[in-house]
Parts: C-alpha cells; structure tokens; sequence
C-alpha cells in the first residue's frame, strides 16, 4: 500500500510524568509500579527536542501533566523556541492555572484535551470535593474563548460500562456549548474490553474511538510514519515508536537523553492488529481507507 505524504510537522507525545491526582477505576496506568515519576532535567529535553529537524509539535501528558512541578516552565521554553505545545489534562488545574498555561503557551498553543472523569466531576457537588459537569464545561467554554484561530479545545470521555448510557446526553450538552465531545472505549491490559452488540452500536453512533467510526481501528501492514514523524517518550527518555509499541515495549527508538535515540528515516508498517494512537490517525500518517475494525464484540 502506497504511503501517505510526509507530514509537514513531527508530533512527540511526551508523558512528561507518572503522577496525577486522580485514581481512576479504569486507568490503564493504575498499576504502574511508581507514580511519583517526573522529568526532572527539563533542559536536557528541550535541546534533544530542538535537534530533532524539521518542524515538531509537542503533546504534554503524563499521569497528569499540569501538576509537574517545572510545567509552565516546559510550556514556555516550548513555546519560545517555536515548537506547537498541546497537552492532555483531567481538567483539573484551578482556572488560574489554566490561564497561566494559555499564556505560556500563547499562540503557539495547538489543543487542549480535556479528559471528563465522571468518577471525580459530578452532575452535582454539595461537598464540594468534587467539580460538576457545569463547571466543567463553563472553565472549557472560557478556554475556548482566549485561544486563537490555530488552537482548538476538545473534551474526551472513556466509555466504561457505566459511563456509557450517559454519553449521548453528555455529548448533546457539550456540543451545545460549541466543545466537541470524543469517545474512548474503555481498554484493559492494552485490549478494548468485552462490550457487548448493542454496546458496540451505542459507541459506533457516538462516533467510536475518537471519531474514527471504528471501535478498534486495525491499519496492520499499513505504512504509517510513526516512528519517523512521530514517536512517544516517557519522563526518563526512552522513546518507542507508538502507544502499541510502548505498551508491549517493541520498536524501542533508543534514549532521547543519552544519544542512543535513533528515528526511522520513514513509513513502515504498522505491526499491532489494534492502533490506540489519536496522533497519526488524526494527522493521516498512515492510510486509513477501508481499514477493518479489529473489535469482535462478545455475544
């Protein structure tokens, strides 16, 4: 199959740290043997970032990227040394930290993901331990409102069996407030959990992973530029190709610190019948047409 085009920006999702503040049921981090990891010799990646060629955009995420200890300090050296700077969140950070990041960020911002743990954001508050939907969707509307044309905002959601009855409406209310709603199916040991046939429907009619239509896309033995133009690193440099590869630790591309990191020169096949990767989907790495849905769904 014919690769697609050279993408005109690189993108590194960076999971900058392993901690976080919340402590969700489904996490596919929660058995993680130290969540209390960060990168702490900041500088040391920002110049391996910068001798990467070409142009690059840099997807913070962790554990929880906002509570790293040097993050705004992350986001304006990014920034200032031309890189696009996105980040995944819980959405949790008080509103003036949110507001310091879109100014460290600046126009160099290209999307904030919010994550909704329905665990943790409720549809009502009275202890007030917990944010609200409302709330949530208020301080992303106020998000939307101060970035620029190039940036965007969106909200994700993992469909677990009892989020997902709630989903349709959920996702009604937050496109009425001009943010779009994404779904994630809810994956265990690297594998999308056994939903059932009229689950199956539900998550396709919500859109499927990410709006990709597919509730498991499979692009196996399709050229992607993962790896080439795109690649994972975690808080101590190591680098792997994708999320898959991370995961089953395969296609390691070396130490982006200690100068072992060694990219692929260009498209290869994608080795792993089920792609979780959001990034080259979404940017077309890899070509996506009359791709199968690796899903079998129980009876």
């Amino acid at each position: 199959m014919t690769p697609t085009a050279p993408p005109d920006e690189g993108v590194i999702s960076w999971n900058m740290n392993t901690t976080c503040n919340y402590r969700c049921s489904y996490c596919t981090q929660r058995f993680k043997d130290d969540r209390g990891r960060w990168a702490r010799d900041v500088p040391r990646f920002i110049d391996a970032f910068v001798a990467l060629p070409g142009a690059w955009e840099v997807k913070l995420s962790g554990g929880e990227p906002f509570i790293h200890p040097q993050f705004l300090d992350v986001v304006r050296a990014l920034a200032a040394r031309g890189f696009r700077v996105g980040v995944v969140t819980n959405f949790s950070a008080p509103r003036n930290e949110l507001d310091a990041f879109l100014d460290a960020a600046g126009e160099r911002l290209s999307v904030l993901s919010a994550s909704l743990h329905l665990e943790y954001v409720r549809e009502e508050d009275p202890s007030g331990r917990h944010g609200t939907v409302a709330h949530f969707i208020e301080r992303l509307r106020h998000v939307a409102g101060r970035i620029g044309p190039s940036s965007s905002v969106c909200a994700t959601c993992v469909a677990t069996a009892a989020n997902l009855p709630r989903l349709p409406a959920l996702r009604a209310r937050f496109e009425d407030a001009g943010i779009p709603f994404k779904v994630q199916p809810d994956k265990q040991d690297g594998r999308v959990v056994a939903y059932g046939q009229e689950q199956v429907r539900e998550l396709v009619r919500l859109g499927g992973h990410n709006r990709t239509g597919m509730v498991a896309p499979s692009f196996q033995g399709r050229p992607c530029w993962a790896g080439a133009r795109y690649f994972i690193v975690d808080d101590q440099g190591n680098a792997y190709r994708c999320y898959p590869a991370r995961r089953r630790r395969t296609e390691a591309l070396g130490n982006l610190l200690d100068g072992t990191f060694h990219p692929h020169a260009g498209p290869r096949p994608c080795l792993y019948d089920y792609c979780n990767c959001t990034v080259p989907i979404a940017r077309g790495m890899m070509p996506t047409e009359g791709a199968p849905d690796a899903f079998i769904a129980a009876d």
